[in-house]
């Protein structure tokens, strides 16, 4: 059983922190496009950025910045613009945003964390930018998360917000999130931008730690196209307003804020995964009995990512045979003869050898997911067992559906 509860409150329920979303006139559509996160208090911060060789001029703003100071007190997210492959302008546009968020909240400029999404190649504009943070600034409230996780997303069907709270030392300790993501969305970072917001008193170094490790079980768990991204970025902060005692080691205590930490990564994790680009259904992958825990997260991701198990998946087609081969050529080795495939409650793949099963109640399975989709029982369950080892990992994707198709092959058009 879980050793915390869900709370409301999303990225502002930590202690000492306020939060905004507005439209300041950066995307065509004229919906929200600016958020703005804020620390009462300088906070740890650590971070997990993007493994493409094109980044984002934001995102080597933020690795330069944490690698010099690893605190800050803001982040300024604008969506419509991804400001990635825009060159030298590029990299002076961030750095005049964060110079401007720095002087509305009269804070240093190096406190400043920057994120953004929308089409690369296209620069941020400046002038609705210079304009908005203004009022952004303005709009900060401590009830501010919804408004902040509505102003960041892109073609998101519907905002990712999730807040857990645990007991340390007698205290409360919270931990709040947002997030944004639907298409380009594959391991090692996708088109998502994650922030996360933390009470808890720790160290700068064990906080990267938990927090790198957490986005390998959530984050970097997830696919829904194979496609990864120039300005996926994982923030997350630490302010120390919950007053408890500060965790600087590995212990009980770390361990618990960890897997917290994680527990709010997976939950957005998965919301992203589930609002896939014409996705009607999550797919969650675990597999068990291999090697490590690393070896079975490779299986896990390379059965999620396949196209043909997601198109399966989408045709309500119960085609064990292309988990089995997704499972093989995932680079990890096991013996055929120790593989098991269930579908839900569907066994039908046991120590190498294909069983009988009820193949119209499994495609019903498969619809009756799709018809709960957006209801939290739209889960398309796959368990594999590769053998008798301890390692366990789980990824999760989404189904490839006609609309995929649809939506990118118009996405500036």
């Amino acid at each position: 059983m879980a050793d915390w509860q869900e709370i409301t409150g999303g990225i502002t329920a930590p202690r000492g922190y306020q939060a905004a979303g507005i439209t300041a006139g950066l995307k065509p559509s004229g919906l929200p496009d600016l958020a703005l996160i804020f620390s009462e208090a300088e906070a740890i911060a650590g971070g997990v950025f993007t493994t493409s060789q094109v980044k984002a001029a934001c995102v080597e703003y933020c690795r330069q910045r944490l690698q010099a100071k690893q605190s800050a007190r803001a982040i300024l997210c604008n969506a419509g613009q991804a400001n990635a492959a825009t060159g030298t302008q590029g990299n002076l546009d961030t750095i005049e945003s964060a110079l401007a968020v720095g002087q509305a909240l009269n804070i240093p400029s190096e406190s400043v964390l920057l994120a953004s999404t929308g089409v690369i190649g296209q620069r941020i504009k400046m002038d609705a930018l210079r304009s908005g943070i203004p009022k952004v600034v303005a709009a900060l409230s401590e009830t501010g998360s919804d408004a902040a996780a509505g102003a960041i997303i892109t073609t998101d069907l519907v905002t990712k917000s999730i807040a857990l709270e645990t007991i340390i030392s007698d205290r409360p300790v919270r931990i709040g999130g947002i997030a944004k993501g639907s298409g380009m969305i594959h391991p090692n970072m996708a088109t998502m931008l994650a922030f996360v917001t933390c009470d808890a008193v720790v160290s700068p170094h064990l906080w990267q730690q938990m927090l790198a490790r957490a986005a390998d079980r959530s984050f970097n768990s997830i696919t829904v196209d194979g496609d990864t991204s120039t300005n996926d970025s994982l923030i997350a902060l630490a302010n120390g307003q919950s007053r408890t005692p500060a965790i600087i080691e590995w212990g009980a205590e770390a361990e618990k804020l960890e897997a917290m930490l994680t527990a709010v990564c997976q939950h957005l994790a998965k919301a992203i995964a589930r609002d896939g680009e014409g996705a009607t259904c999550l797919i969650e992958v675990e597999v068990t009995g291999a090697h490590d825990e690393l070896s079975a997260r490779q299986i896990a991701k390379t059965i999620a990512g396949s196209s043909l198990v997601k198109s399966a998946i989408f045709g309500r087609d119960p085609n064990w045979g292309r988990i089995a081969a997704a499972a093989g050529r995932a680079g990890v080795a096991f013996e055929q003869e120790n593989l098991q495939i269930k579908l839900g409650d569907f066994l039908m793949l046991e120590n190498g050898q294909p069983l009988q099963f009820d193949r119209a109640a499994a495609s019903a399975y498969l619809k009756k997911a799709a018809a709960g989709a957006y209801l939290q029982q739209d889960t398309v369950l796959i368990s594999v067992n590769v053998g008798n080892g301890y390692g366990v990992g789980k990824a999760w994707g989404c189904d490839l559906s006609y609309d995929y198709v649809k939506i990118n092959a118009e996405y500036t058009t």
